[in-house]
């Protein structure tokens, strides 16, 4: 008779944090089975390889996992250099998961959470019952997958936020889907460079996307005249709108942000601010105009970029009982730590099961799903969650409390603790830190900066962008 201590730990999603999750389960005698809707481990992922990303392998690797791969002539990365999303996926998250083999399956789409027999409403022997899943596989065929607890570690890259300010699509938005990308374009693909060169690009978002993309495009128009974009931000410019600079300890993420001004600066990029998008308006020219809500009207556009944030899909878990902030959508616990209209400045301390933990035991969100739409994950951060849940899942309750990463500070202030406001950050006086003078970082001359992940990896700093 199969009890429910025989069913294996199921982990949704083979990206970062899930196999790691998984890694973590191998090495404590735990059965994992982890479930992935892509044909590939981190099918997110790899919908960004050509982004670079601006942490550092070091901070890209779990021990738990490199254990499993040091055995199989793995060749581990060098821990100074900075991958693409690709090098991430090929040279270490596809070997990871190949090593788990058949404990990670391919085309499984978790379409439905609950317990075994018992929706959301009822109490009795709820506790007693394994979680079930409903999947769909490739083929289309639903099935059923029992296990004895839940990792939900599927991210947020399937949900973009829309271009609208209030969190639903603009007018028109739908109607004008073929014009706007909700991700960072490759514009090293000839054909994608062709969408955007020579042509005029709205580019909406303030975090480390939004200067990427803005970088990218200040490259294109340094060879294709007529390039140009039109940088929309909610809120104002201050000191700190572009990150710390020199000051970053994310070096990479500073480099980054000065090659957004240096867009902004060298005429690549105009900069639109306290623009909330209400109404995107074809024009008889097959051009877009963007309506704010103030009855603004921007110049036409050609292309819209829309790097607005990430939310977590909570659709499939609605018959469990969880805990989440009523802003964030993260863990009660751990929302007060991460919610950019609280905090300016500081690191997110580690944390691990408590702050994870939901009124369904052995169930967890993981990873950037954790953090809900707050936009400051670190990699290294789910790492250091995965490992105290499992802990907590094999019964080791000291070693589920003890913390065992130390986060780089970051020296970047993140705002005024006004999130979104226009008015935040208009002035440099006060804040918590003081505001960097940046130095420019030209582009088009060949040099080769490291630039950001997207949210939902391994990008994020200190504070909310």
């Amino acid at each position: 008779m199969t009890t429910t201590a025989d069913l294996p730990v199921v982990v949704i999603g083979a990206g970062p944090a899930g196999l790691a999750a998984a890694a973590h389960l191998v090495g404590r005698g735990i059965e994992p089975l982890v479930l992935e809707a892509g044909p590939t481990a981190a099918t997110a992922v790899r919908g960004w390889s050509h982004v670079r990303l601006f942490s550092t392998w070091s901070e890209l690797m779990d021990p738990a996992a490199e254990k499993l791969l040091a055995p199989t002539g793995w060749f581990r990365p060098d821990a100074d250099t900075y991958p693409t999303g690709g090098d991430w996926a090929e040279q270490y998250l596809q070997p990871l998961a190949d090593v788990l083999g058949d404990r990670v399956r391919y085309g499984a789409t978790v379409i439905g959470v609950s317990r075994l027999g018992r929706d959301r409403i009822v109490d009795a022997d709820r506790e007693q019952q394994p979680f079930t899943l409903r999947i769909t596989r490739g083929d289309g065929v639903e099935e059923r997958i029992l296990g004895r607890a839940v990792i939900d570690a599927s991210g947020t890259w399937s949900t973009p936020g829309p271009v609208g300010a209030d969190g639903l699509p603009a007018l028109g938005e739908h109607a004008a889907s073929a014009r706007i990308s909700y991700r960072i374009p490759d514009l090293k693909d000839p054909e994608v460079r062709a969408r955007y060169a020579g042509r005029r690009t709205a580019v909406i978002g303030s975090g480390a996307s939004a200067f990427t993309a803005l970088a990218a495009l200040a490259d294109v128009a340094e060879g294709e005249p007529g390039t140009h974009s039109v940088w929309i931000l909610r809120r104002g410019i201050s000191g700190s709108t572009f990150g710390g600079g020199s000051a970053d300890q994310l070096p990479a993420r500073g480099a980054l942000g000065l090659a957004a001004k240096a867009a902004v600066d060298d005429g690549h990029a105009d900069a639109v601010t306290g623009f909330r998008t209400e109404v995107i308006e074809p024009t008889d020219d097959d051009r877009l105009v963007l309506v704010g809500e103030d009855g603004r009207r921007l110049d036409p556009v050609d292309e819209v970029i829309a790097l607005t944030g990430l939310r977590p899909d909570l659709s499939f878990l609605s018959e469990l009982r969880l805990a989440l902030d009523e802003r964030l959508q993260a863990p009660v616990e751990l929302a007060p730590l991460i919610d950019p209209n609280q905090h300016s400045c500081g690191t997110v301390y580690p944390h691990g099961h408590r702050e994870l933990a939901h009124p369904e035991p052995g169930f967890y969100l993981v990873g950037m799903k954790s953090y809900g739409r707050a936009p400051t994950f670190l990699a290294m951060t789910g790492y250091e969650q995965v490992r105290s849940v499992t802990a907590a899942l094999a019964g080791d309750t000291e070693a589920a409390d003890r913390v065992e990463l130390t986060l780089p500070e970051t020296g970047v202030c993140g705002g005024a603790g006004l999130f979104d406001d226009p008015a935040a950050g208009q002035t440099d006086e006060g804040g918590c830190c003081a505001p960097v003078a940046p130095a420019l970082v030209q582009i088009g001359t060949g040099i080769s900066l490291p630039v950001a992940a997207l949210a939902g990896t391994a990008s994020g700093g200190c504070c909310g962008s």
